[in-house]
């Protein structure tokens, strides 16, 4: 009997949703340092490891522009933003006769910074880089059928300012990106 309640029951779910992409400017070393709002994407996945907690593998995408002003000038470097971050969510009471189930998360990983072919005012070519990141944030599952719901999320992202391999655009500094979202889960 445990058998069969066990093959019941859905371990695994993946998600796919849109996001904003907001960006907080900061300075240091005499740079200061912003980035376009942008749009994006993420997809994950997260396996049940028992009631209330579960592991989570998550890959994100958008496009924006990191902006720089320095005494020298302004410079602007378009790139495409990849985020791949793991973690765990932790499950808090549902409510709603069920429907609704809230959570929280803490993730870690990398955010790498890849150049467009579409860079302002540098004169030589751009690296692609790779940033930490710290991951926090909640958001809630609502079930719109037996094993899809629509989730609703907000993620926090905290690391250190990019600078595409060029030391005057350095500006030593934390950052914090706010990234909403909002989209589909499926439960298998």
């Amino acid at each position: 009997m445990a058998l069969s309640a066990a093959a019941q029951e859905s371990r695994s779910e993946i998600s796919l949703q849109g996001t904003g992409f907001f960006t907080t400017g900061t300075s240091g070393n005499g740079t200061s340092y912003s980035a376009t709002d942008a749009g994006g994407f993420l997809a994950g996945y997260r396996y049940r490891l028992n009631r209330w907690l579960s592991a989570e593998a998550v890959y994100g995408m958008d496009r924006n522009t990191q902006k720089y002003l320095l005494s020298s000038g302004n410079f602007r470097i378009q790139s495409n933003v990849h985020q791949a971050t793991g973690g765990l969510v932790i499950g808090l009471p549902s409510f709603g006769k069920r429907r609704l189930s809230p959570y929280v998360l803490a993730e870690g990983g990398a955010l790498v910074f890849d150049p467009t072919s579409n860079q302002v005012d540098i004169g030589a070519t751009s690296q692609t880089q790779a940033k930490g990141v710290f991951v926090y944030g909640g958001g809630v599952n609502y079930a719109l059928l037996r094993r899809v719901s629509l989730r609703v999320e907000y993620r926090g992202l905290v690391y250190k300012t990019p600078d595409f391999g060029f030391g005057g655009l350095a500006t030593n500094s934390i950052t914090h990106t706010a990234q909403p979202s909002v989209g589909l889960a499926f439960r298998f």
